[in-house]
């Protein structure tokens, strides 16, 4: 069932175009995966972080993935899942997933896009900004649980922690 006449759907410009020009004018090395698809690398303090959007035309949506490596043992996935339960509760955009089959952490999102003038479009830049930004801040969690003897509130707690100023 149709919600919408399908005369009120403008077509969307594929932003996957501008994503490759910002990531060209960053001079990070990127693969085009296909004419809806880019992947690039970033590298942070922690860790190389890759970068994938895909674009949905039919859904008019954007999805975004940033993962991580993190060699975690089997064992203690259950654990790695309330880190990242109580990582996602503090996030406004996105979230953290983990994969038992894989030893990656992902924050993702996904952003619906309508028509409408070019402002009112979404700022990729500002996206992979707080991707990159929300990796940093929680990749420490996991190094503190894993190698750091850290419970997960322990570890949450460590890494989150708001710091005034520098030393």
């Amino acid at each position: 069932m149709a919600w919408l006449a399908e005369s009120s759907r403008t077509p969307q410009q594929n932003p996957v175009d501008a994503l490759e020009q910002i990531v060209s004018a960053n001079e990070w090395p990127f693969e085009r995966l296909g004419e809806d698809e880019i992947a690039f690398g970033v590298g942070g303090s922690h860790a190389q972080y890759q970068l994938w959007f895909g674009w949905h035309e039919d859904a008019s949506a954007l999805e975004f993935r940033c993962a991580f490596d993190l060699a975690t043992p089997d064992r203690r996935y259950t654990e790695i899942c309330e880190v990242l339960a109580r990582v996602n509760e503090q996030l406004w955009i996105g979230h953290f997933e983990a994969s038992p089959s894989d030893s990656q952490v992902t924050f993702r999102h996904t952003m619906l896009i309508g028509a409408g003038p070019k402002e009112a479009q979404p700022n990729l830049e500002s996206l992979v900004e707080v991707a990159l930004s929300a990796c940093e801040r929680c990749y420490p969690a996991f190094m503190l649980l894993l190698w750091g003897g850290k419970k997960p509130e322990e570890a949450v707690a460590a890494a989150m922690l708001e710091t005034v100023g520098e030393a």
